[in-house]
């Protein structure tokens, strides 16, 4: 036996059953969808949700909250953290991706006081908060907030 030869059991296919081809079939006039509505029109269909007119689910919850498409998140890093990396070194995104400390160079990076440093880095982020900044200066490295490093285009797609 090979898939060239396989076959249906009997009766596991059924014809489809062709309605409003006259009255002979036993499916004419009205074709089993009733009469008049809109449902018996041609094209009727009533969208999700829909209620009859009477005031739908979705309409009638009520609404919370409030998303706010322009808001930057920060991927959060304390300074302890920040003790990984050699004495006197520079500590941009690239590097934090590198120690898995983010997990894109192109997110937004906030440094946090949380934790303590006991030797100098020049950390360059796109935020710090007041006493990470302190910090790190205290322990005698310096901070620079840079821009934000933006997501490379996708190449478009070529002809050919």
């Amino acid at each position: 036996m090979g898939l060239g030869n396989l076959k249906r059991p009997a009766g596991a296919v059924k014809k489809r059953r062709r309605v409003a081809r006259g009255d002979a079939s036993g499916w004419g006039g009205t074709a089993a969808r009733g009469h008049k509505g809109q449902k018996s029109r041609s094209g009727g269909k009533v969208r999700p949700g829909f209620e009859g007119g009477q005031m739908p689910l979705q309409r009638r919850m009520p609404k919370r909250g409030f998303k706010n498409i322009s808001r930057k998140s920060f991927s959060p890093v304390n300074v302890k953290d920040l003790g990984r990396f050699e004495a006197n070194s520079v500590v941009d995104p690239q590097q934090l991706e590198a120690a898995g400390l983010i997990k894109r160079v192109t997110d937004l990076v906030k440094i946090l006081g949380v934790g303590e440093l006991d030797h100098a880095l020049t950390v360059k982020a796109q935020g710090f908060s007041k006493t990470a900044r302190e910090k790190i200066e205290k322990a005698g490295g310096s901070v620079e907030i840079i821009a934000a490093i933006r997501r490379k285009a996708k190449p478009a797609p070529q002809e050919g």
